[in-house]
């Protein structure tokens, strides 16, 4: 049995989607998976893309034979059906990566139409037990596999830090528009003992009647962060409201595994998450952050954590941290997938 990972055409390649994208293949190819349509693709070119895609996938044929595997990444748009098909043509067996569900969060199919599609796969390999059982609840039959979370794959190392108790810094690094991230404005008046470092562009500060309570750091590169950052908590939260994760983009957080959770793990950053993400039970269970209902909470719950407490989180962050930088994640999840197949 020959083992393959479809490649492709990335544009944007430090953004998070397709950075995660990159390090599957790469955490694939240390494990003896071969590329199917040579290196991939870094343009940013419309039809560039198209066509490099587009010739990846007409290569499955004249590449894979019968028996073989082959791990697709989806969503893959207009072709993933016909490289589900041409990959059985020649008898491989398929599993696919989900990073993101069409039919949740943007809507661009039904969920009987991403059923169908999905269903060209012989095993779905999915975020977490949340999105596992969503697709179970609407009817999806194939075998299912959790990756747990996404792999981070750098070099850079995290800086050591010394332990207080003092004033904890939380850390939120995304997109800081308040169309997109609402909830950093509402914040406004609600922090009292602690304070937010902000990574990321367009802060629109004179929206705030308390900018001094709002360090914003700007854009830095992933790599730069992870050696860099400066703060004690990574905020995992998303949507409209600061007093709940409300709206589309954070109701989807029932069901997503957020990419900047596996940068704030690779930074060594204790979490602060939604109660009701897919994830908060991970945070729980391994005893790497705080879940909270509101971030109104920490006004309590952050000025009453110990130094020693703080130090035990961090701790515990190192083991998974080093894992997300080897690509654990996603090679215990296609071992599993082919003991299954």
């Amino acid at each position: 049995m020959n083992k393959y990972y479809l490649t492709r055409n990335y544009k944007g390649t430090k953004e998070a989607g397709n950075k995660a994208k990159i390090d599957v293949e790469l955490a694939l190819k240390t494990q003896g998976y071969r590329s199917i349509g040579g290196t991939r693709g870094e343009s940013n070119s419309q039809i560039y893309s198209f066509l490099k895609t587009l010739y990846c996938v007409l290569a499955i044929p004249f590449t894979v034979s019968k028996g073989d595997v082959i791990v697709i990444q989806y969503p893959l748009k207009k072709f993933y059906i016909l490289a589900c098909r041409l990959a059985h043509l020649k008898g491989a067996k398929v599993i696919t990566l989900v990073h993101d569900l069409c039919a949740f969060r943007r809507k661009k199919l039904t969920v009987e139409q991403e059923n169908i599609r999905l269903g060209h796969s012989d095993l779905v390999i999915v975020h977490n037990p949340g999105m596992n059982k969503w697709l179970k609840d609407n009817h999806f039959r194939k075998p299912l596999v959790n990756l747990g979370l996404f792999d981070y794959l750098s070099d850079s190392q995290p800086m050591e830090k010394s332990f207080t108790s003092e004033t904890y810094s939380v850390v939120y690094a995304s997109n800081l528009t308040w169309k997109k991230n609402r909830f950093i404005y509402e914040l406004d008046g609600v922090i009292k003992g602690w304070n937010i470092c902000l990574y990321g562009n367009g802060f629109e500060n004179k929206k705030l009647s308390f900018p001094e309570k709002y360090e914003h750091r700007g854009f830095i590169l992933p790599d730069d962060l992870i050696a860099t950052v400066e703060g004690d908590f990574g905020l995992v939260w998303d949507g409209e409201s600061c007093k709940e994760c409300a709206g589309a983009f954070g109701e989807y957080l029932k069901y997503n595994n957020p990419h900047k959770t596996s940068l704030y793990l690779r930074c060594r950053l204790p979490l602060i998450i939604w109660r009701k993400a897919a994830l908060a039970s991970f945070v729980e269970e391994n005893n790497i952050g705080i879940c909270v209902d509101s971030l109104e909470d920490l006004n309590e719950i952050l000025p009453a954590i110990t130094a020693e407490q703080y130090k035990e989180m961090r701790e515990n962050t190192k083991a998974i941290s080093e894992k997300l930088a080897n690509g654990g994640f996603i090679i215990e999840a296609v071992e599993k997938a082919i003991k299954i197949l």
